[in-house]
């Protein structure tokens, strides 16, 4: 697969809430349900606003207007920036599926999209790497993704036998299209492994590690990949990962091994071993220092994380 496939598959995103949001007047609502989730949605009619804090400009969204917040923090949504907000989890209804939500009368900006769970045990590293608002447009010529919202406004308007898993297969299709496109835009500077695949040259360098986590990675190979320098390289992945690439490799190499410990079929030192690690002491150390705990006892606590007899909050 490639990078940005594999990273979502780690995150394990599920639809779960499919739905429209129509509000009327003025409204605000602080978005505090984030954490552990990405919200996706498509502003089909009106105007509203975005804002993160008060050190941040606020974001304004028109229609034709597709955004993602995907690193948990919170983040408020209003018709204006000054309108003092609501806590959403407390005005809003948290199994509303596939309904459309009428709030504050309606009638002045109506959304559509999807809020994910997303249960990887590295979700919350990997989200914390991600811009917390990616604002993309869907008109001109992009096309697929104006095709797969109409295509959910639709379902959700006709609520025709099957619209619910029709309408999250699109959700996720959503997901996908709107980071292909946001990724597909130069003109953004964020930092981290996600702002880094939109650069040609460090994209090829990560797609080459993930493509094979076991190869004997150098720094002079990796540069030789991408046409630069080793010096010119190590600086400009540095600058737009927010890492070492050999740092890079190494935590994404045990973000594959945690899954396989989690999954249970593999042991250690075969896990090691296809990951390049020539023993298993070594695999082990690195494994320890990279995600803060030995790979049994990763094991053994996600086990134990997952077991239905364990209570969760």
């Amino acid at each position: 697969m490639d990078p940005l496939s594999e990273v979502l598959a780690l995150l394990k995103p599920r639809s779960y809430i499919t739905a429209g949001f129509d509000a009327g007047g003025a409204w605000a609502l602080a978005l505090d349900d984030l954490a552990g989730r990405i919200k996706c949605y498509a502003v089909i009619k009106g105007t509203c606003w975005l804002s993160l804090g008060d050190k941040e400009a606020p974001v304004r969204l028109n229609a034709g207007d597709c955004f993602v917040l995907p690193s948990g923090r919170s983040v408020k949504i209003a018709s204006d920036p000054s309108v003092p907000p609501k806590r959403a989890s407390e005005v809003l209804d948290p199994n509303r599926s596939g309904e459309r939500v009428t709030y504050n009368g309606g009638g002045d900006v109506f959304l559509v999209g999807s809020r994910f769970e997303v249960n990887g045990r590295h979700a919350e590293a990997l989200l914390r790497t991600l811009p917390p608002i990616i604002r993309v447009e869907t008109s001109g010529d992009q096309a697929k993704l104006r095709w797969s919202i109409e295509l959910m406004m639709e379902e959700l308007r006709e609520a025709q036998p099957g619209f619910s898993l029709v309408a999250q297969h699109l959700s996720h299709m959503i997901l996908v299209q709107a980071l292909r496109l946001y990724l597909s835009d130069r003109s953004h500077h964020d930092i981290g492994w996600f702002a880094a695949l939109a650069d040609p040259q460090m994209s090829g360098a990560i797609a080459a590690m993930h493509a094979d986590p076991s190869f004997p990675w150098t720094l002079e190979e990796l540069a030789r990949r991408t046409g630069m320098s080793r010096s010119t390289f190590a600086q400009r992945f540095r600058e737009r990962v927010g890492e070492t690439p050999i740092g890079y490799l190494t935590r994404w190499r045990m973000m594959l091994a945690g899954e396989r410990l989690i999954d249970g079929r593999d042991t250690i030192a075969r896990i090691a071993l296809s990951l390049g690690y020539a023993s298993e002491h070594a695999f082990s150390t690195a494994f320890k220092r990279t995600m803060g705990c030995s790979p049994g006892r990763y094991a053994r606590e996600s086990a134990g994380r997952d077991s239905p007899d364990i209570a969760r909050p």
